[in-house]
């Protein structure tokens, strides 16, 4: 039986100790007593990241390249749906502005969320 007593995580610090303890009980065998301590942890810890540290969508350029790495795409793919070669490079460096008629191909074509794409 361990005897660690599992507490709230309310500061960084208990959040690093957390963390610390997750990593020495990566490998605990199943239904073992670590293994319950690893699960109510990470539960925890899950709970304290979505609070504290949270994740939000990606900005537009961020999900077009996201897709286009998951598709296996190049920059000349993406020109039927931004126009032209330049619009593609302008657009991935940020430099132009997604336009809606390129937001709807990139949503239609590639499947990019719409609401991501107007962020």
């Amino acid at each position: 039986m361990i005897s660690t007593t599992i507490k709230p995580i309310r500061t960084e610090q208990d959040y690093d100790a957390a963390l610390l303890k997750i990593e020495s009980l990566m490998m605990a065998e199943a239904d073992s007593p670590e293994a319950d301590e690893l699960e109510v942890l990470a539960i925890l810890v899950e709970l304290y990241e979505e609070k504290h540290h949270p994740i939000g969508w990606p900005g537009a350029i961020g999900a077009i390249r996201f897709r286009m790495d998951q598709a296996g795409l190049s920059e000349q793919d993406l020109i039927p749906f931004l126009g032209s070669e330049a619009n593609v490079k302008q657009v991935l460096a940020g430099e132009l502005a997604l336009t809606v008629p390129m937001m709807q191909a990139l949503h239609e074509h590639l499947g990019i969320p719409a609401d991501v794409l107007l962020k």
